[in-house]
Parts: structure tokens; sequence; C-alpha cells
């Protein structure tokens, strides 16, 4: 059952069809004063308005205008006997969903009013749909929409209330740091620093330095004594990423670390007490590393007290689109107009491998979002080599049962009218943009296809 605001100044009018819209076991709220009406948009919530353009004191373009601002995602349907084909198409401009014609047929009424509430439940199931996936796939920013991910955030914050040390397993852009920082944010020590170092970026004898300090003249260069990051971390989290590229000499300095709670300075004679927390993070097997003599396995057992796998994004797809989405929205602003994603950039996106994983994602949205026309992210506007990699579908996308899971599915009401918006944009565009000649071609009326594509309706 719908609530349906019906406004017209003729009392016939009223009656007929509001016994009519009753019949159908709608609640309906008919008004003959168009101020009243106005009143009743305001400050009541309807699903649809049926409103006759030929009003006073307020014509009907007058509240339609009023709806728009008030009650944005409501439908309306607005009634005509005088006004020509030029006025129904300025209402549709406005916003309308559609237009009836005095005298009205009860069958075509009907229909229209029945497209028009499938209209508006569709808006609102995915209004509460998007709020759903916003609240249940954040967690520090780590998208989570699949199960795997769900579980890790699961984990993360479990482990955030220990002071276990925790190993971070991933490929590499898949969000490590991420992770780390989430471990922190969410751990007692989330008022103190946190402190990444990247073990890989660091020749041996900078890394030492930089994680233990130096005493001054310890070598060329040291004119004075300098604070470790150990120390600099200490009472908070220090994050060791690609911990397999630490070499042998300064594992067994931090495994002192992890046993004794001290280090001792580059140079220097004198313990200095920490008590920073350890994450580490690696893309590599450890275990392989320890086989090869290249990892000490008492440091290893130190390390991994908890390992947290990071899964990489090709086996779980269903994180794809929503991390798209996350980074369009980081880049475009939370009050900036959302671009469109056509069916076939969803269908290379969705089935691409993405070796860089997460990282490779937001260079993607970026690259799309640079080189996008009209707000639309088409195939055309993504990096050369996922388009290189993926051969395009041989049938639509939603029908190819290997790029699918669970998570990716869209209603299929919004996959065909996703359709129905291409199909007749190519067909516009095959008559040069002649609308009058295109709805003619496609045998629907004007007013239907202005309706069906409202972001063309500015142009002819």
């Amino acid at each position: 059952m719908a609530r349906i605001l019906l406004v017209d100044n003729e009392a016939s009018i009223l009656s007929v069809l509001t016994t009519l819209l009753k019949a159908e076991g709608h609640e309906i709220v008919p008004v003959r004063e168009s101020d009243k009406a106005a009143d009743q948009i305001r400050t009541q919530s309807f699903d649809l308005l049926i409103l006759d353009i030929r009003m006073t004191p307020l014509d009907g373009m007058t509240l339609l205008k009023l709806a728009r601002e008030t009650q944005t995602t409501v439908p309306v349907i607005m009634f005509t006997a005088y006004g020509t084909l030029e006025t129904a198409i300025e209402a549709l401009k406005l916003g309308a969903f559609d237009y009836v014609t005095k005298p009205f047929k009860v069958d075509e009424l009907l229909i229209t009013v029945q497209h028009a509430l499938e209209y508006s439940h569709a808006i609102n199931d995915n209004v509460n749909l998007r709020a759903q996936l916003d609240e249940r796939t954040r967690f520090d920013n780590i998208v989570s929409e699949s199960k795997a991910m769900r579980n890790l955030c699961d984990t993360i914050a479990r482990v955030a209330a220990t002071e276990i040390t925790v190993l971070i397993i991933g490929e590499s852009g898949t969000g490590k740091e991420l992770v780390a920082r989430a471990i922190h944010a969410h751990s007692r020590r989330s008022s103190k620093r946190f402190v990444a170092v990247n073990c890989a970026a660091l020749p041996e004898a900078l890394l030492e330095s930089e994680m233990f300090g130096h005493v001054k003249g310890a070598f060329t260069g040291a004119s004075q004594n300098k604070e470790g990051l150990f120390e600099t971390a200490s009472e908070g989290t220090i994050f060791l990423d690609e911990i397999g590229s630490m070499p042998l000499s300064i594992q067994g300095k931090l495994l002192r670390v992890l046993q004794e709670k001290e280090i001792r300075r580059v140079g220097g004679n004198e313990t200095i007490q920490v008590n920073p927390r350890v994450l580490t993070a690696t893309n590599t097997r450890l275990e392989t590393l320890i086989e090869e003599n290249l990892f000490r396995e008492d440091l290893y057992y130190r390390l991994s007290v908890i390992p947290v796998e990071i899964p990489p994004l090709r086996e779980r797809r269903e994180d794809i689109l929503p991390l798209v989405w996350h980074f369009v929205k980081s880049e475009k602003g939370p009050d900036t107009e959302m671009p469109t994603l056509t069916p076939e950039a969803r269908d290379y996106l969705e089935r691409y491998d993405w070796p860089g994983n997460v990282r490779e994602i937001e260079n993607a949205v970026k690259h799309a979002l640079t080189f996008a026309r009209d707000n639309c992210i088409a195939p055309d506007v993504l990096p050369h080599r996922i388009l290189n990699a993926v051969r395009p579908s041989s049938t639509s996308p939603a029908a190819k049962p290997a790029a699918m899971s669970p998570g990716s599915l869209q209603p299929l009401k919004d996959f065909l009218r996703d359709q129905e918006k291409i199909y007749l944009r190519n067909a516009l565009h095959a008559f040069d943009g002649d609308k009058n000649r295109t709805a003619a071609a496609l045998k629907i009326s004007l007013p239907t296809l202005y309706r069906k594509l409202p972001e063309t309706n500015g142009t002819d």
C-alpha cells in the first residue's frame, strides 16, 4: 500500500481518482487547494504525488519544483488537459516521472501509477542498500564485503585488545599497513605513536641505525646521538614491513628486543629499556626463507604468535566493486555527484585479476576519473593493462557465470535499467541526437524517451 497525495482543483476528478486508487489498496490524501497541498508537501511524506498542472493559486509546476526540493526521490505524475506537449516536456525536465492527459483512460492511469511506485520502491531499496553496505564494509577504511575480509576485521578487533605480536601476511598492495594501523587504532596504545619501517627500503647499516639509533662518532657522519625508532615507538606500536628482507645480523637484535625489551644503540654500550608493541608484515612465506637459512626460526615463532593473512583480490572478487566505489568517493569527495559505471566497465573490473591488489584498484580509479567524460566510467577510460588482460564478454556481463559472485550481484531490475539506458543512448546517437526520430524508430512516445534518459533533457 502506498500513500499518495492527489491535488486537483476539480472536485469531480478528485472523487473519481480517490475511488480508483483506494480500490487498488492505496491511502489517498485528496486536496483541492494547491496552497494547502504545498504545506502537505513541506511537512508530510508520500510515496507518490499526482498533480494537476493548471491550478490556482499555485500551479502544478510550482508544486513540482517544491516537491523536487523537499522530497527529492518521490515520483510525481502530472495531469494536464490544457498544456501542450512542450508544457508536459517541461514538467519532465523539472523532474516529473510522467504525465497523463485528460480525459484519461483508467487502465493507462493505473499502469502509470504502478510504474511510478515501482520506481519509488527501487530508489528506496537502493538507498537502504547503500546505507547498509556503507555501515558494514568499513573498518578503519578496510572494505570488507567478502566473508574473508569480514573475518579479517573480526580478527583485528580481537587482537587489537591484546599485546600479542602479529604477523600480517599478504601480497603487495593488499593493505598490510592499513591492517596494522587498524590494530593500533583499536588498541590500548592508540593515543601513542605508530611508527612504520620498510625493512626492504634501507641498506643494512642505515636500517640498524634507524631502528636502534646510534651514538655520536659511531660512524662517519654520526655527529650527534640519535634516538632509534624503537625508542620513538616505546609505549606505542612499531610496524616492520617486509620483515623477510631484514638482514640476519639485525634479526638477532630484534629477537633481543622481543625477549628482553631493551636495545643498544649502534656504537654505544648503554642498555635502553623500550616497550613498543611489534607488528610485522611480509609478502613472502617466511617458512621458505627459514629453509634457505635467510630467516631465523626462533624469531619467526616470536613474530607469528598470531598470523593474519589477507587474501588477494582475485580470491575475493566481491570486494572489487565496493573498493572501486570506496576510492571513487575518496577522490570525488562526499558532496560531489558520483559517476556512473557502465556494465561493460564493471565487467572488465570484476574479471581482471588485479595482481597489484588494492593499490592497483586505487590507481585504476584515479586513471578512470581523470579521463572520464560526462561523469561516466566506460571501458575506454580504464588503464590499458586491464583492457589488454581481459577479453570482453561475448554475452552480457551479468550472464557470465564465471565472473559472478554473490556479493557482486545487482537486482535484475537495476541491470535491465542500465542495459536499457545504454541502448537508448546508442539509438539517440544513431539519429545525431534527434529525439523525435529516435522515439519514432523505437516506437515509444517522446515523453517516455525523456523520462528514460533524464540526463539528456537539457539538450537537443
